[in-house]
């Protein structure tokens, strides 16, 4: 008797780390790979925990499938959680392909050492990103850059508030009467 398995699959995996962020180019890449199934999300990737696209791709794959990403960094940005990723594809039965890094090859004797290294400058690449963004916000607060949403109300409007909410005007209708919700002359 013999056992049909079923076809090998191309599954892709593509990720940016914001919601601003775009994954076209990824998943065109993905596509013109021939990826029949393409699993996506808008995640970080220092956290491979809060990622569950990922995590229905592994608990997807089958033997004789493709995982197919662009770059690792896009599967991983931490060694040990791309040795982890790369060790559940295994069990499954399956390969990871990385489409502009070739000389990742999960079939070689030597993948686990390129994998690892692979992430490793991924996660230090994340680290100098991290760094040179704290500095550039101290330097930026330094020449007295203000972060966050500018203030809705100046000053003048701000008295204002003070007057009419001292002669018993409501906050309702102080809001009406500049234009701004209720909780803003609150928290004046």
């Amino acid at each position: 008797m013999t056992h049909i398995h079923p076809p090998a699959r191309f599954i892709g995996y593509a990720r940016v780390s914001t919601e601003g962020q775009d994954l076209a180019y990824q998943i065109d890449r993905l596509t013109k790979a021939g990826c029949t199934q393409i699993f996506h999300e808008k995640r970080s990737g220092k956290n491979t925990d809060d990622r569950p696209e990922l995590h229905r791709l592994l608990a997807a794959l089958r033997k004789g499938d493709t995982l197919f990403a662009t770059v690792s960094d896009r599967v991983a940005r931490d060694p040990l959680d791309m040795l982890l990723i790369l060790h559940a594809v295994r069990k499954a039965g399956a390969t990871l392909h990385l489409l502009d890094e070739a000389f990742v090859d999960t079939s070689s004797e030597m993948d686990d050492l390129i994998t690892y290294l692979n992430g490793w400058a991924a996660r230090q690449h994340r680290l100098r990103i991290l760094h040179n963004t704290a500095v550039g916000r101290e330097r930026a607060k330094q020449r007295g850059v203000k972060f966050g949403r500018p203030c809705k109300l100046g000053p003048k409007e701000r008295d204002k508030i003070a007057l009419w909410r001292a002669k018993g005007v409501t906050s309702k209708h102080i809001a009406k009467a500049l234009g701004v919700s209720q909780s803003t002359v609150n928290r004046v």
